[in-house]
C-alpha cells in the first residue's frame, strides 16, 4: 500500500454516504421514514442516517423478489449469462476497491490495510469464482433399465434472505449472495445494523452490472424488526445466517412458526489452538497464535481464542506470543501501519471489557493488556489481552468473547489436548502444531470442528468449505458445496414404454 494516512483521511472527508434501502431496483427510505445512526468506531462521529426497515419494507422486497423469480428475468437466464453479469459485478467491486475498503473501515473499525488487501479483494474473488463455476455444474442421469429415463436436476429455491454480521460485512455477504445469485435465486441482503454502508453501496454496483430489479435487494435495519420479518415471512424460501448462536436459534424458531423455510446457520466459535512440544517452528506458531486471536480486533468467529500449549514449552512459547501481541497495539485504522483497529461500537467494547474483568475475578492471571486504549480518540479500542487460565471452567475459556482476548492453558498429553479442545459447545475451527504426521492425522479426525488447520491457522480460500458443528451451526459457506444450500434436487422419471 503506497497511500499514507493523510491520503485516507482526505478520502474519508470527501466520501458521501447513502443510508437508504435498495428495493425493487431503486434506493428508497423505510416505509415509515424510520432511521438509525451509523457511527464510526474510529472516533465516535456520526457517518449517516440509515433506513431502519421494518416488516412493510421486507414484505415489499420479498414480493419484488418473488415477482422477479417467477418472471424468469434472472432465474430463467442461461448460466453463461448470469456468469457474465456476476463477473461484471466482481470487476466493479475491484474497480471501487478503495471506496469499499474505506466504507468498511469507517463503519466497522478494521484497519484500512486489511480492508484493502483482504476483505475487498476476497469479495470480488468470491463473485468471480461462483460466476465461473455456475456454467460448469452438470445435472445427472440415474442408472435405470432401458424402459425409463430418470434425470436429477438442480433448481433454484426462489427467494433467499442473507442475514450477515458486521465483522466482515462485504465478504460474509459475498459468501452467501454470490452462490445464491449464481444458482438463479432472488436475494434479499440484510446487513448488520452496526455496519450497513458497504452493503448499501454494493446494491448500486449490482444494478450497474446488470442484475435486474427485484433480484437483489438490501434492507438495512435492526435484527428485531427487519431480521425477524425475514425469518417469519411465509414467502422466503431460505435464510442464510451468520452471527451469534442465540440469534441462529431464533431463526430456527421463526422457520417453524412460518413456512418451514430452510435455515443455514454459521454461528459462534471458541476455537482451540494446540501447540505440541514437537512443533516444527515455535516462532511461526507464536505469531500465528497472536494473529489468530488479535487480527480484526478478535472480532472473528474462527478466532483461536483458546490456546493449549504442552507443558514442556509453555513458558517459553507464551513469552513469544506475548511479544508478538505487544507489537499489535491498536492504532488509527486509517493509518496503513495499523495492525489492530477499533471495536465495532461502544456496546461491544464495554461487553468485552466486562468479560475481561469477570475472567480475572474468576481466577485467571492477566499476562498482558486488559484495558481500554486510545480513550482520547473518542473511539472504541482495547489492548491485546492474554490470560493464563488454569481452570477450564473459567468464563474466558467457556464463552465466546468476540474481542482481543486470549485464554491460555497447559496440557500434558495428546489425550489431554483433545479432551480440553472438545470440551466446548462450539465446534467451528481448531488448529494444531506438530512435526508428527501420524499425530496430525489422528487429531484432525478426533477434534470436533468443521475446520482443522495443521501447522498454520485460519488458512484457506474460496475452494474449500467453511462451517462448523455443534452449536457453531451447520451448512457450509464457500466451495461448490455452498451451491447445495441454494438449490433443490428434482427427480424426473420418464417412462420410455409409451
Amino acid at each position: 500500500m503506497t497511500q499514507d494516512t493523510a491520503y485516507w483521511r482526505a478520502k474519508a472527508a470527501s466520501l458521501s454516504f447513502d443510508g437508504r434501502a435498495y428495493i425493487d431496483g431503486a434506493y428508497c427510505d423505510a416505509a415509515d421514514g424510520a432511521t438509525f445512526a451509523s457511527t464510526s468506531p474510529i472516533d465516535g462521529r456520526k457517518l449517516a442516517d440509515v433506513a431502519a426497515c421494518g416488516a412493510a419494507d421486507v414484505d415489499r422486497a420479498v414480493r419484488a423478489a418473488r415477482r422477479a423469480f417467477e418472471a424468469g428475468v434472472w432465474s430463467g437466464l442461461a448460466p453463461r449469462e448470469r456468469k457474465a453479469r456476476l463477473l461484471r459485478l466482481a470487476a466493479l467491486i475491484d474497480a471501487h476497491r478503495e471506496e469499499l475498503a474505506l466504507l468498511e473501515t469507517l463503519d466497522m473499525g478494521k484497519p484500512i490495510r486489511d480492508a484493502l488487501a483482504f476483505d475487498v479483494p476476497e469479495t470480488a474473488r468470491c463473485y468471480a469464482w461462483y460466476a465461473e463455476a455456475i456454467d460448469k455444474i452438470y445435472d445427472e442421469i440415474a442408472p435405470t433399465g432401458p424402459d425409463a429415463l430418470a434425470t436429477i436436476t438442480r433448481e433454484a429455491l426462489g427467494v433467499v434472505a442473507a442475514v450477515v454480521p458486521w465483522n466482515y460485512p462485504l465478504m460474509m455477504a459475498a459468501w452467501k449472495v454470490a452462490p445464491a445469485l449464481a444458482a438463479g435465486n432472488s436475494v434479499i441482503l440484510k446487513p448488520a445494523e452496526q455496519a450497513s454502508l458497504s452493503a448499501i453501496r454494493l446494491a448500486a454496483l449490482a444494478e450497474e452490472a446488470g442484475i435486474p430489479a427485484g433480484v437483489f435487494s438490501v434492507v438495512p435495519g435492526m435484527g428485531a424488526q427487519a431480521g425477524q420479518a425475514l425469518g417469519l415471512h411465509p414467502d422466503v424460501d431460505c435464510i442464510a445466517f451468520t452471527g451469534s448462536t442465540a440469534t441462529g436459534k431464533r431463526f430456527m424458531e421463526y422457520s417453524g412458526q412460518s413456512n418451514l423455510k430452510r435455515v443455514w446457520l454459521e454461528c459462534g466459535g471458541k476455537s482451540p489452538h494446540i501447540v505440541f512440544e514437537d512443533c516444527p517452528d515455535l516462532d511461526r506458531a507464536a505469531l500465528a497464535a497472536a494473529l489468530g486471536i488479535f487480527s480484526n480486533q478478535g472480532e472473528v468467529c474462527i478466532a483461536g481464542s483458546r490456546l493449549y500449549v504442552q507443558d514442556g514449552i509453555y513458558d517459553a512459547f507464551m513469552a513469544k506470543v506475548a511479544a508478538h501481541a505487544a507489537a499489535l497495539q491498536p492504532g488509527d485504522p486509517l493509518d496503513p501501519a495499523t495492525a489492530m483497529g477499533a471495536m465495532v461500537d461502544e456496546r461491544q467494547m464495554r461487553g468485552v471489557l466486562a468479560r475481561i474483568e469477570a475472567g480475572a475475578a474468576e481466577g485467571a492471571r492477566l499476562r498482558l493488556g486488559g484495558r481500554q486504549a486510545l480513550g482520547a480518540s473518542g473511539g472504541y479500542y482495547i489492548e491485546p489481552t492474554i490470560f493464563d487460565c488454569a481452570d477450564q471452567g473459567n468464563s474466558l475459556v467457556r464463552e465466546e468473547i468476540f474481542g482481543p482476548v486470549l485464554a491460555a492453558q497447559r496440557f500434558a498429553t495428546e489425550d489431554d489436548a483433545v479432551r480440553l479442545a472438545n470440551d466446548s459447545v462450539y465446534g467451528l475451527g481448531a488448529g494444531l502444531w506438530t512435526a508428527n504426521l501420524s499425530r496430525a492425522h489422528r487429531l484432525s479426525r478426533r477434534l470436533r470442528a468443521g475446520l482443522v488447520w495443521v501447522n498454520c491457522y485460519a488458512d484457506g480460500d474460496i475452494t474449500v468449505p467453511f462451517g462448523g458443528v455443534k452449536q457453531s451451526g451447520f451448512g457450509r459457506d464457500k466451495s461448490l458445496h455452498a451451491l447445495d444450500k441454494y438449490s433443490d434436487l428434482k427427480t424426473t422419471w420418464i417412462s420410455l414404454t409409451v
